[in-house]
């Protein structure tokens, strides 16, 4: 069934860096926000790089103070599918794919300095729709709960990059 990207990019002037995901799970397109699955290790990846001063983790912050957080440390975030065919939530079943418009992103936040793209999905159809885009592009392991391989340790070190690109 042909699904939509329901929700907006999260972006400003003053954004440094644009993390770029492939599309949202089941669970974050009935939620209207990204990586909404309580298993995906991406809110507490952010709150453990950037020492998060919200009171509350921000595995259980409101979608308005996820967004005020990342807004703060200068970070975008969007996914690389505009549109697609999907059986629930897998990478592997994404077909017929329309891109979201990357370059539109960044011509309105010039500040970003460099795209992250997480996990291999999101990596491949990134180059595949956008590899003419001149800014330097890192693949990061997933997030995902589904990629057993990395534990949230073994994350951090890996996503520990962004910080290079991203000055508070």
């Amino acid at each position: 069934m042909l699904q939509n990207h329901t929700f907006l990019p999260i972006h400003n002037l003053e954004s440094q860096i644009l993390i770029l995901g492939s599309f949202p799970s089941v669970i974050s397109r009935q939620r209207e926000f990204y990586y909404s699955h309580p298993q995906n290790r991406f809110w507490k990846i952010l709150e453990q790089l950037f020492k998060t001063p919200l009171k509350i983790p921000l595995t259980k912050a409101s979608n308005s103070q996820k967004r005020d957080f990342l807004l703060l440390h200068k970070i975008a975030l969007y996914d690389v599918v505009a549109t697609c065919e999907i059986e629930g939530s897998s990478d592997t079943k994404l077909k017929i794919i329309t891109p979201n418009p990357i370059d539109e992103i960044l011509n309105q936040s010039p500040a970003i300095r460099a795209i992250f793209l997480n996990g291999q999905k999101a990596a491949k159809l990134y180059q595949k729709h956008f590899a003419f885009l001149k800014i330097p592009a890192f693949t990061l392991p997933s997030s995902s709960p589904a990629n057993a391989k990395y534990d949230l340790e073994k994350l951090l070190q890996e996503w520990r990059i962004l910080k290079n690109y991203c000055q508070d």
